[in-house]
């Protein structure tokens, strides 16, 4: 590892502007939400190379600065984006570029990953749902690599590694273990591997409303698989850029990155297209919630139709009949014959009798009896 610089990080002509997001991916966490959505900042560093001392708790820029001239490897965490002005003095601490802070501190941003000539830059959202496994809850994270600091920015400030962290720490001797490079794409794992727990939970509450729309098909069952339909879509829309961009920092001659690293997020672009492959899949099974509830709704529709045509069917010739002889005409001898009404409603069953015998051969009432059909299968 090379010795920090105390001059400032400059190129400023290769960075890019921050890609803002007009909303969210998804709902703000409970801990933010509190805070009104900037929650207070805390800082800790943590020296690589003699993390038996544990994490250091930084209340300025000053301590940085002078942490940062010792020349060791840190990582440093910020938790919180609610105090621009202590951000940006503890940005300053570690002589990052002005260029750079937008986008570390900007949120929300697009999901990215950014070489620079002497950093690498990390955009991540880390997704979880809410109890009801129905609202998505998302959280942006930012890296960046440079000489000797590794700098992770949490707008959550309950939002942590505590397993990382507890790794770290069990290492003897980390300084030949863990290099910051390596340190990077554990990170990136950390967040990704946090996607597929809820991405198989989506995956079940799909294969649960697909079975609820051909049992019970209800219109809140739409409402439902259309909010699951949109978190999927959200989450989709944040890891398909970091496929492409993983690629090409990896086909980048980036210093920064030695061979373990690279081998490291080689495996995390694999990652992500196995969590893009998980997506389309679970998008097919909201298709597949949608068809059917369609084909159950038809078939419902159908079955109310048919009854509706039986009953007409059957009752048609009857309201014929009494039709014909409410007439009351002085020249109709039915209606003066003695048993003229007896013999009209033994016609007018008979005919409905013969209706429904009919309809009944015809496999019409299946769905109410069984059917003939039905009952002769074994």
């Amino acid at each position: 590892m090379t010795t920090a610089s105390n001059a400032s990080i400059s190129y400023q002509d290769s960075i890019p502007e921050p890609i803002r997001l007009p909303d969210r991916p998804g709902e703000m966490p409970s801990h933010l939400f509190v805070h009104g959505g900037l929650a207070p900042v805390s800082c800790r560093a943590l020296d690589l190379s003699d993390t038996a001392v544990g994490w250091q708790p930084i209340r300025n820029g000053a301590t940085l600065r002078a942490l940062r001239q010792e020349g060791q490897p840190l990582w440093v965490q910020i938790r919180g984006l609610g105090d621009r002005p202590l951000l940006e003095d503890l940005l300053s601490g570690l002589h990052l570029d002005h260029e750079l802070w937008p986008l570390l501190l900007d949120a929300p941003q697009q999901a990215r990953v950014d070489s620079f000539p002497q950093a690498v830059l990390v955009v991540l959202h880390q997704f979880s749902l809410a109890s009801n496994q129905v609202h998505l809850i998302s959280e942006q994270i930012a890296l960046l690599l440079v000489n000797d600091l590794l700098i992770s920015i949490h707008e959550n400030p309950r939002s942590d590694f505590s397993d990382l962290e507890a790794w770290i720490q069990s290492l003897e001797a980390p300084e030949s273990d863990l290099d910051l490079d390596n340190l990077l794409h554990y990170l990136i794992d950390e967040v990704l591997d946090t996607q597929l727990p809820m991405l198989e939970i989506m995956r079940s509450s799909f294969d649960d409303l697909e079975e609820a729309a051909l049992m019970r098909p209800k219109p809140s069952l739409l409402n439902r698989a259309f909010q699951l339909r949109m978190n999927l879509r959200r989450t989709r829309r944040q890891l398909w850029p970091l496929r492409n961009q993983l690629i090409r920092l990896l086909r980048q001659s980036q210093r920064l990155l030695g061979p373990g690293a690279r081998q490291g997020l080689h495996e995390m672009a694999e990652h992500v297209n196995t969590l893009l492959d998980i997506g389309e899949q679970i998008q097919r099974q909201a298709d597949a919630v949608t068809d059917a509830y369609l084909a159950s709704t038809g078939n419902r529709m159908n079955q109310i139709m048919k009854t509706l045509t039986i009953v007409s069917t059957i009752f048609a010739p009857l309201t014929f009949i009494a039709g014909i002889y409410g007439m009351n005409f002085e020249n109709m001898p039915e209606l003066k014959w003695k048993y003229g009404y007896a013999y009209s409603l033994l016609l007018m069953t008979i005919i409905a009798a013969l209706q429904a015998y009919f309809l009944w051969r015809r496999g019409w009432f299946q769905d109410w009896t069984g059917g003939r059909q039905g009952k002769r299968l074994p």
